[in-house]
């Protein structure tokens, strides 16, 4: 089992950048396939990215492929999202998400069973 804690959200112009970041708890961190998402009120929760366990791989949805990129540290059982090129319609509450993912398992992930609490991110035009 992992929890996961998401930073970084806040308030940002239009055109800048944020980084967020996803702190896991746990051991096995680098059994995990990690991704994040958005949601904003009254919407269904969209997938941005994923990553292999060992960061070897990625998948992006072609809403944000180019401008947000997904990466993890692995020794400090931490995942991240680099959003640049911020547009207003990208303020939501952002979600990282983790599913243990053996070698040979489907990819990308059907679902993912841990979740965060989510940070706010708020783009300002």
């Amino acid at each position: 089992q992992v929890q996961l804690v998401e930073s970084g959200g806040g308030l940002v112009q239009a055109g800048g950048s944020v980084r967020l970041s996803c702190a896991a708890s746990g051991r096995t961190f680098g059994s995990y396939a990690m991704a994040w998402f958005r949601q904003t009120p009254g919407k269904e929760r969209d997938f941005l990215a994923t990553i292999t366990p060992k960061g070897g791989g990625t998948y992006y949805a072609d809403s944000v492929k180019g401008r947000f990129t997904i990466s993890r540290d692995n020794a400090n059982n931490t995942a991240y999202l680099q959003l640049n090129s911020l547009k207003p319609e990208d303020t939501a509450v952002y979600y990282c998400a983790a599913q243990q993912t053996p070698v040979g398992s489907r990819w990308p992930p059907r679902s993912y069973a841990y979740w965060g609490q989510g940070t706010q991110v708020t783009v300002s035009s």
